[in-house]
Parts: C-alpha cells; sequence; structure tokens
C-alpha cells in the first residue's frame, strides 16, 4: 500500500511501480501487439510474392520490389545525411554564449531542455526525413526503369534536335531529380536556420549584428545551392517549352512551342539561367566576403528578370507581334504540331477520300444494280450486342447463379464451309448474387465457375425474333466451335475469390438429373496447404475460417485476382489496359483477349488527351469500362496483345508493334515477360482485332488532325465532331461498330470497326472512318476517310433517326406494335457506304408485355432521298427501299404468324391440326429451355384455337342457312 501522510497542503498519494508480473504482462502484450502488426505487413507481401509466383511473373514482383526498395534508401539516406549534416555543422558553428540578451535567456530553457538529447533528437528528425523521402522516391520506381533502360524513338524534335526519348524518358527524370534537390535545399536551409536561431547564430531581436560570420556563410552556401537548381531549372525549362501544353483556338489540348515561345520565352529561360549562375556564385562568394549585400542584389536582380523577361516581355510580344498575324506567324508551328500529333497517336497513314454521299439512282436497271451491291458491300448485323444481352439472359441463364454480360462482344467464327462469320458471343459467368443459400461454405467453396459460351449469328435472327444460336444449351452444344473446356473460372463478372480443389467439392452445373459436382484440376491460384499461407490469407482477406476451416486441406488453392483486367494489369504494371476484354474459343479453351497500350505523356509537341473523356461513349455507363479514367497522353501503341485462360488463369503477353520504343524499354525492364510477336499462333491470330479504345482515341484526334493545312486548321473550318448517340436519350458519343464491310477502294469485305463525324455543330454527315480491324490481313490497322462535300449535305445518324422517326408510315407502324405495355428499342444504327451514296440499317427490336428480353421484329432502312421503309426483314426492306418490290400494306402484330389472318377456305380440322403441331412445338421448346420459342408456340397455340372456334361458328351458321333455304 502506498504511504500516506499529511502535511500543508493536504494528505499525499505515492503510487508505487507495477508488481513484476504486471510488468511482464504488459511487455508480453506489447511484444504481441508488435509482432501482430509485423504479420500484418508480412501477410500482405508474403500474399502478393505467392500470387505473382503462382502466374510465373516473380520476376515482375522481385523487379519492381527491389527498384522500390533502391530508391527508397538511395533517396531516403541522401535527404536524411543531407539534413543531418547541416544540423550538425549549425550546432558545430554555435558561438559561445558569453552575454546573454533577453531573445538569448528566453531560447536557453529549450537549448537545456534538449541538450540530454540531442544526439536522438537528430538521429528522429533526420529518419522521419528520409522515411518520407525515400516514400516518395520510391514511387518513380517507372520514371527511373523508363531512364535507365530507354530506347531511341530515331525521331528527333524539330527545335533542338533531340530525341523524343530525351524527352519522354530522360526529363522526367531530370525533373524528379530536379524537385528532389529543391526539397533537400529548403529542408536543409531550413533546419540549419533553426539549429542557428537556437544557438545564437541568428539573432532576431537583439542588438547588433544579425548573423555570425559562420551563420552567414553556411546558410550562403545552402542559398547558393538553391539558386543553382534554380538555374538548371530555368535550362531544362527550354527543352519543356516542347512539351508545354497551351492554348490555340482550334486545338484546346494543343502542346508544344508557339511563336511566343521559341522568340520569347525560349530567350527569356537562356538569360534567366545565365542571371540564376551568376546569382549562385555570389552566394558562394559570401564565404569569403562575410556580407550578404552583393548576392541580396543579385537575388533581386534575378526576380526582377524573371518578372520582366520571362512574363512581361512575352506578354508584350504575343500581343503586338503575334495577335495582329497570329495565323501567318503560328503557321510554322502548327504544322509541328500536327506532324507531331499524327505521329504520335499512329494516324499519320490515314486517308482522307472524297466521297459525293448523295448518289440518285438513274432508273429502275441502276436501283435494280444497287440492291444487288447492297448484299455484297456489308454484312448487315442486325444483331446488337448492346441489346440482345437480356435475351441470352433470359434464354441462357439456366440457373440465377449464372450471368452474361450487360453489353456482349462481336467476333468471327467460320461455319461448316469455312466461311467466316460475324458472331455475337458472350460467356455464362458466375453470379454470385443468384446463389440460392449465402454462407461461407457456398460463396466460396461450392459455387466456384460459370460454365460455356453462347454465341449466335450476327447477321440472322430465329422465328420470333430471337437470337439463332450456334452455341447453346448447358452444357453448351453447336457445331461452331467443336469441343472445349467451358468451366469459366476467370471472367469479367467473377470477382470474388473461391477455394477449389481439396475435400469441398464444387458445383459444375445442373441439369435434369440432378446436380453435377467437379474438383479443380488447373494449377492455377496458391497451395492452402502450407499452414503459413493459410494464416496470410486469413489475415490478407480478413478471413479467419481460411485459417482453420476444414473445408481446406490437401491439393485447396486459393483463387484471386480473376478479372482479366486484374491480372494483365498486375503482371504488367507498366501497360494500360482496354476497357473491354472479349472472350474467343481458341485450340478447345475459353481465352480472353485483352489490348494493352503503352503510352507516354512526353512527345514533343504532340496534343494531349484525356483517355477517360476520350473512350467514354453511350455504352460506357454502366455497361462496359472506360480506360485509364484521367490519365492524360500524348502518345499511344496498342503493343501488347494479351491472353487469360478462363479455366487456369494463365496470362500470356505478346508483343504486337515491334517498333514501339515504349515497348522495348519495358520489355529491358521486365525482361521475358513479354513473348515475340511470332509467338502468336495463327488460331489466337484469326480472333485479334482492331481494338476500340485505341480507335476512339484516334477518331476524337481525327475530328481536328485529319487537315494537315496549318492556315485551314488555324481557321478550324473544317472541324469536326462525334455525333451523340441517336439510339438513346444519354446524349454521349455514338459508339464505334465492328462491321463486315468493304469502302469504295476495295474489292471484298473486310472486318472493320466504323464510325461517323459530323461537322462541328451540325447534324449532316461530315466524314465515314473505318478501320481494317482484322489482324489476319495486310491491311490491318489501315484508316480511311471517306470526306463528304460540304455544299451538299447529307444527312448525319440524327437527321437520319430523325427521318424514320417522322415518316407518317413508319411512326403509324410503330404505334401498332407499341399498343398495350410494348416497348419498341433501337438497335445499332449502321452506316455503310454504297456506290457513292449512304445506306442507314437500324434493327427495331420489341419487348412485349410480360417479355423481359427485346426480339428483332423490323428493319428501318434508309438510302439517300429514298423513302426510308419499315420491313419484317432486311432483305424486305432492301428491296423496298430500291424499289425491287412494293412496301407491306401494313404492319403485322409481334409473333410472326400470330396475328396473320387465315385463308377464307380455312377448316376447322385445318386449324385444329396447326394447333397440334404448336402445341408438339411448344412441349419440344420446353424440353430445351427455349423460353422464346415456347413463348411463341403459346401464341401460335391460341391463335389456332381461335381460328377453329371461328370457322366451327362459320360453319354452323352456314348450316343454319342453308336450312333456312330449303
Amino acid at each position: 500500500m502506498p504511504d500516506r501522510g499529511g502535511g500543508p497542503s493536504g494528505p499525499r498519494i505515492r503510487v508505487g511501480r507495477p508488481s513484476r508480473r504486471v510488468r511482464t504482462l504488459l511487455m508480453t502484450l506489447g511484444v504481441l501487439a508488435v509482432l501482430a502488426m509485423l504479420f500484418v505487413m508480412f501477410s500482405g507481401f508474403w500474399t502478393d510474392w505467392l500470387w505473382y509466383r503462382s502466374v510465373h511473373y516473380s520476376s515482375v514482383f522481385t523487379t519492381t520490389l527491389w527498384t522500390k526498395i533502391g530508391l527508397f534508401f538511395a533517396f531516403g539516406a541522401v535527404m536524411a545525411v543531407a539534413v543531418g549534416v547541416n544540423i550538425w555543422l549549425a550546432h558545430r558553428l554555435r558561438p559561445p554564449l558569453s552575454a546573454m540578451s533577453m531573445e538569448q535567456q528566453s531560447l536557453d530553457r529549450y537549448r537545456m531542455g534538449i541538450a540530454p538529447f540531442k544526439k536522438w533528437a537528430l538521429i528522429a528528425i533526420t529518419a522521419v526525413i528520409g522515411l518520407i523521402a525515400g516514400a516518395s522516391a520510391s514511387g518513380e520506381w517507372r520514371t527511373w526503369l523508363q531512364w535507365v533502360n530507354g530506347v531511341p524513338f530515331g525521331q528527333k524534335d524539330p527545335q533542338f534536335g533531340m530525341d523524343v526519348a530525351f524527352y519522354a524518358f530522360d526529363l522526367p527524370w531530370y525533373r524528379f531529380l530536379l524537385s528532389f534537390g529543391f526539397a533537400c535545399a529548403v529542408l536543409c536551409l531550413v533546419a540549419a536556420a533553426l539549429t542557428h536561431y537556437l544557438y545564437g547564430g541568428l539573432r532576431v531581436t537583439s542588438p547588433g549584428s544579425r548573423a555570425t560570420a559562420a551563420a552567414t556563410g553556411h546558410l550562403s552556401v545552402l542559398l547558393g545551392i538553391f539558386v543553382s537548381l534554380k538555374a538548371i531549372a530555368y535550362w531544362l525549362d527550354r527543352y519543356g517549352l516542347a512539351v508545354k501544353s497551351t492554348g490555340l483556338k482550334s486545338a484546346d489540348n494543343w502542346a508544344g512551342m508557339r511563336y511566343v515561345d521559341a522568340h520569347a520565352y525560349l530567350p527569356a529561360k537562356t538569360i534567366l539561367f545565365f542571371i540564376a549562375a551568376i546569382c549562385a556564385v555570389l552566394f558562394f562568394a559570401t564565404l569569403w566576403r562575410r556580407t550578404w549585400q552583393l548576392p541580396v542584389i543579385g537575388f533581386g536582380l534575378m526576380v526582377l528578370s524573371a518578372i520582366l523577361i520571362g512574363g512581361l516581355y512575352p506578354a508584350i510580344v504575343q500581343k503586338f507581334q503575334v495577335q495582329p498575324n497570329e495565323a501567318s506567324k503560328e503557321a510554322p508551328y502548327i504544322k509541328r504540331n500536327i506532324k507531331a500529333t499524327r505521329d504520335a497517336y499512329d494516324i499519320r497513314d490515314s486517308e482522307v477520300m472524297p466521297y459525293k454521299g448523295d448518289y440518285k439512282p438513274a432508273g429502275k436497271e441502276d436501283s435494280r444494280r444497287l440492291r444487288d451491291d447492297a448484299d455484297t458491300t456489308a454484312s448487315m448485323r442486325l444483331l446488337d450486342p448492346n441489346v440482345v444481352s437480356p435475351a441470352f439472359q433470359q434464354q441462357q441463364q439456366v440457373r440465377a447463379y449464372y450471368q452474361f454480360p450487360s453489353t456482349l462482344d462481336v467476333d468471327r467464327y467460320k461455319d461448316k464451309g469455312g466461311a467466316e462469320q460475324d458472331t455475337v458471343i458472350g460467356l455464362r459467368e458466375l453470379n454470385i448474387a443468384g446463389i440460392p443459400d449465402h454462407n461461407w461454405i457456398n460463396d466460396h467453396f461450392k459455387y466456384t465457375h460459370g460454365y460455356g459460351a453462347v454465341s449466335a449469328k450476327g447477321t440472322e435472327t430465329a422465328d420470333g425474333g430471337g437470337p439463332k444460336y450456334s452455341e447453346s444449351d448447358l452444357p453448351t452444344k453447336g457445331q461452331l466451335v467443336g469441343p472445349y473446356q467451358q468451366r469459366v473460372y476467370y471472367g469479367e463478372k467473377t470477382s470474388q475469390y473461391s477455394i477449389v480443389g481439396g475435400p469441398q467439392k464444387e458445383l459444375d452445373y445442373s441439369d435434369d438429373s440432378g446436380e453435377k459436382s467437379y474438383r479443380y484440376t488447373g494449377k492455377s491460384g496458391v497451395n492452402l496447404s502450407n499452414p503459413i499461407n493459410r494464416a496470410a490469407y486469413a489475415v490478407a482477406f480478413g478471413e479467419p475460417q481460411i485459417l482453420y476451416s476444414g473445408a481446406i486441406g490437401d491439393g485447396s488453392r486459393i483463387l484471386y485476382n480473376r478479372t482479366p483486367k486484374e491480372r494483365v494489369e498486375a503482371v504488367a504494371p507498366w501497360l494500360t489496359i482496354d476497357g473491354d476484354a472479349y472472350p474467343a474459343v481458341i485450340k478447345g479453351r475459353i481465352q480472353w483477349i485483352v489490348d494493352a497500350y503503352t503510352t507516354s505523356n512526353g512527345y514533343p509537341y504532340a496534343s494531349r488527351t484525356t483517355l477517360g473523356d476520350t473512350t467514354a461513349d453511350s455504352l460506357t455507363d454502366g455497361q462496359r469500362a472506360v480506360v485509364a479514367q484521367q490519365n492524360q497522353v500524348n502518345y499511344i501503341r496498342n503493343s501488347v496483345k494479351a491472353t487469360v485462360d478462363a479455366y487456369d488463369g494463365s496470362v500470356k503477353l505478346y508483343q504486337w508493334d515491334e517498333k514501339d520504343p515504349v515497348l522495348k524499354t519495358w520489355m529491358k525492364s521486365f525482361p521475358g515477360t513479354v513473348k515475340k510477336k511470332a509467338d502468336i499462333s495463327p488460331q489466337l491470330k484469326e480472333h485479334l482485332r482492331y481494338p476500340q479504345d485505341l480507335f476512339k482515341v484516334q477518331r476524337q484526334l481525327l475530328t481536328t488532325y485529319h487537315v494537315t493545312e496549318p492556315g485551314t486548321f488555324y481557321s478550324g473550318s473544317e472541324r469536326w465532331q462525334v455525333p451523340s448517340d441517336p439510339t438513346t436519350k444519354s446524349g454521349n458519343a455514338v459508339p464505334p461498330y465492328y462491321l463486315s464491310m468493304k469502302m469504295p477502294d476495295q474489292k471484298d469485305q473486310a472486318f472493320s470497326l466504323t464510325t461517323t463525324f459530323t461537322p462541328n455543330k451540325k447534324d449532316n454527315l461530315g466524314a465515314f472512318m473505318a478501320v481494317d480491324a482484322n489482324a489476319m490481313s495486310p491491311d490491318y490497322g489501315r484508316i480511311r476517310l471517306l470526306k463528304l462535300p460540304a455544299q451538299t449535305p447529307v444527312p448525319g445518324p440524327q437527321l437520319a433517326q430523325s427521318k424514320f422517326n417522322s415518316d407518317p408510315t413508319i411512326a403509324n407502324e410503330l404505334n401498332i406494335l407499341k399498343r398495350g405495355d410494348s416497348e419498341i428499342e433501337y438497335g445499332n444504327l449502321l452506316t455503310v457506304p454504297l456506290d457513292g451514296g449512304l445506306l442507314y440499317v437500324e434493327p427495331v427490336y420489341l419487348r412485349g408485355a410480360g417479355t423481359n428480353y427485346p426480339l428483332l421484329k423490323k428493319v428501318l432502312v434508309s438510302y439517300g432521298d429514298n423513302k426510308p421503309v419499315l420491313e419484317d426483314s432486311l432483305e424486305d426492306a432492301l428491296d423496298v427501299v430500291f424499289g425491287k418490290k412494293a412496301p407491306s400494306t401494313g404492319t403485322k402484330p409481334p409473333g410472326g404468324e400470330t396475328g396473320q389472318q387465315p385463308p377464307a377456305n380455312q377448316t376447322v380440322q385445318q386449324a385444329l391440326s396447326d394447333a397440334e403441331k404448336a402445341y408438339e412445338d411448344g412441349e419440344k421448346a420446353l424440353e430445351r429451355k427455349d423460353l422464346a420459342g415456347y413463348d411463341a408456340a403459346k401464341k401460335r397455340l391460341k391463335a389456332a384455337l381461335d381460328r377453329a372456334a371461328k370457322a366451327s361458328e362459320e360453319a354452323k351458321s352456314a348450316g343454319k342457312g342453308n336450312k333456312s333455304g330449303g
């Protein structure tokens, strides 16, 4: 018990030391807390290492890790040593404390307080500063690797004659070193000044000299270093003018030198460099002169020069030399910008061809020729992958724990005859939200994978307007791809982790005979048989069950990072990943194909673009991802094609652009991670295509940079814009469409990616753009632009849609379709150049009352000044629009034959026969789980029974009439 006593101030309580047992307990708890924190840190590191080793990209992990560690310790040590030495030196140069002023007496308390801890205080301050500096430097690992491994571009900028690699790889590193040097100089200056002040070397309120000679010399040297760095900054700023973003009224993101940069800012930066260098020498000279008079004057002159030479003079040049004749003055620099931008975005070879766009048939023979040409010019893809996903979901989902993406993909497959056809494809992926009973075992052990690829012909539909499947059912069957591994363990919708291969069996799929079980046999994922691994993942995932669950045993493997985008980003963190991976069945395996880009923000004179804004369109609003969000770049190449196996998750990177210096630089940094282009198999190459995101970036640049003449570029009179999507009310840009078609200079159809342009702030058509998207084609990547004459307005997508909607006949027929609670949905509005004119084709889908998916019911077609038509099929619509046949005299109700009136001689027996056939068809459709077919058969059955009843009544009435007549 503590002693208690009395005194003048009352009773005192003396608290004794904790007992030995309590001290031991506290120490044990402290040690355990430290060990727990260390294990948490270890778990993150260890699980990352295990994952990279499991995908055979451990070199990426180690190269990145050692680079970060090296930069952390190198720059952290430099910063810590620099600050520590300056604090030590300021302390060493402290004056003797004899006559104490009031200022020094007040500081004496602080000196006495830290005197016993000076060494530890110095270590603590330098350690904290070093940690912060090291952490900041480790984030520059990409900049360091590019500087060390940079490969020349083989192109020089027109102003300084430096290789583009200097701006892309060297200048960013030099700028980082400069910013680090500034930070180091400022921290050293502040630390030294505070130390000098604390120990009397600097005085603020004391009479006499404000600084000792030693303090003056020390701080002057630090100020001289700072001004020297400023001189270097002025010199680097000269080169920075070539990559500086500036404004030009005809190009918002215009970059590179302009007239005022070359004739005002460039000489100003050079003059300021020499002034700063002289000012730095004056600061260093203070070591001998022991006065700040000349350095302060020099520094003041430098600041004044920066204002007058670096700010005022360029403004005068811009106002009085450039603005009166800006187009002429800027012409040479605009020309540089146009060439650099077209090179940097790989649009320099885009061909602009004049196209009339308003061809009018001369007579019947001409119309028949156009009708025949319409069949060979393009394979009209009526099945819109952005609309038919609900049909896949309704007809092919089979179980609630499966799902299809909201936007399906377009690919090419060969039919039995070897002919290539556009195909809409989607994978039946796992839907964790559809699991009937949620618990840890079900979510992570039993329901682990999706099953099968479902595909449909892009140019045809089944009876009733649904997709005409070429691969369907569960397990999938068809003649398009042959036998293949159908299990989908890795997919765009598969975001949760699964533990497979152990004692707990998985649900494979269900059919009429019941559930089928399965045990994973792939080598993907990380083995959990090791207790350390289990403990690490239990901590990393916050799932303690992983550590002790009996469902985990020999052979158990944990699968995570399961989306194709995540896996490619992880193994190649230096790549920018396309927003849309797509599946293809290749050599009996489902492979996700991922397009990846190398980018740079340091291409001289090339205009910048923000990838997130440029790649956004009407489909990126909740349907497909946007690439790279707010990344600003001014150089991009689709240099890598990557694949991710849907079963075992294996990732392969293939070099696609063999000339790209940025990719070569990264291949030097991470040797062995990217396979050569020659390693791409012919079967894989058949499914490679031109990526949409790159195409969208290029089309945005081509709205301005299709012009190559500086005067026209400056005026902006030829500027285009990407039209908004007329099939939606979002107001966002129309997405590009994959379509097999031929341009006017092509003999055969080619798988292409297409888009349209309208003149700036107008709705008539300005141009049509197509790029050869077939990787097997020698013309792959060739961009063709058909430029329409400005004096002959041709309707653009918005006007074409308005033309459809405002036609009285079409509007009436669509209103008939929409009776009741039915809804109309428009598919992709396809634009096809045809014999000097433009053909617009748009599928019309109907979502009937009680139907959860749209069915193709009509096709809209328009050509030139011809009256737009709405028919049941594309063939009929083309026949009508080109005058081969007369338009239909009315719109049939949805359901094909459902609304057809029976012939006058229809008998009861015929109607009952039709009813029996419809019933049999419905039963067969139900067995196939074809809900659309079953629904159509039910309607046919009802219609047949109604006809039978009507025929029976007519027969009775006829019989009564005969009796009366008799």
